[in-house]
């Protein structure tokens, strides 16, 4: 068989709530500045990987990073909502140190990679890997045997999406680091395994040029 598949994965650019530390989960926040300017440099480079087709979580914070890849290439956007953040409950729009003064045994459980955790109450890192894992397999059906898929999606999605199709088992899931702003990783498809075991292998973890360094936080 000749060149594969690769899928990359790319979060989406800063946020008011990035910057001020706040979990922003399903919460529809927009870019900011900094953000906008993260995703058009960043798609310049994404441009020169010759993408196939794009696909973008539906949150505005996600479609407008997409937005400047599709000017670049000349492809349309497709949305799945498959691919939207960890629905975090009442964690959601709280910062970190807020969490932990209300729920510092569970926050620590989640922060520390327990995979049955319910972020505020509602979903667990399960629950996120196995909705955006099917997410992708939609859009790589209509792929074909080669190409390069994009997928914009937020860290939280995007650390469990790779842990699940890498087939790491779910002890080694806090192993993956996840994303900063507008960096992406990019998964390579292989010979699948004589025993079944997953197709896919890391080519780039965390990749990319920030603009605006910020910390690595999920949500």
């Amino acid at each position: 068989m000749g060149e594969r598949r690769r899928i990359v994965f790319w979060r989406h650019g800063r946020t008011d709530w990035n910057a001020a530390g706040r979990f922003q989960g399903q919460t529809d926040i927009p870019l900011n500045d900094d953000g906008v300017r993260q995703a058009t440099h960043a798609a310049r480079v994404l441009a020169a990987m010759g993408p196939s087709a794009i696909v973008s979580s539906d949150l505005e914070r996600t479609r407008t990073t997409a937005e400047p890849l599709a000017t670049e290439t000349g492809l349309p956007v497709a949305l799945d909502s498959g691919l939207r953040e960890t629905n975090a409950g009442s964690w959601q729009g709280k910062t970190f140190a807020e969490i932990r003064v209300t729920d510092a045994e569970l926050l620590g459980r989640w922060e520390d990679g327990d995979v049955g955790v319910a972020a505020g109450g509602a979903e667990t890192r399960l629950d996120v890997a196995a909705r955006t894992r099917a997410a992708v397999e939609r859009s790589l059906e209509g792929l074909g045997e080669s190409g390069t898929l994009v997928v914009v999606s937020h860290g939280g999605a995007i650390r469990v999406a790779l842990a699940e199709l890498l087939g790491l088992p779910h002890s080694l899931w806090g192993a993956l680091s996840g994303l900063s702003n507008c960096n992406w990783s990019v998964l390579e498809e292989r010979s699948p395994a004589p025993d079944g075991g997953a197709r896919w292998r890391l080519g780039e973890h965390n990749a990319g040029s920030l603009l605006v360094p910020v910390p690595i936080v999920e949500g």
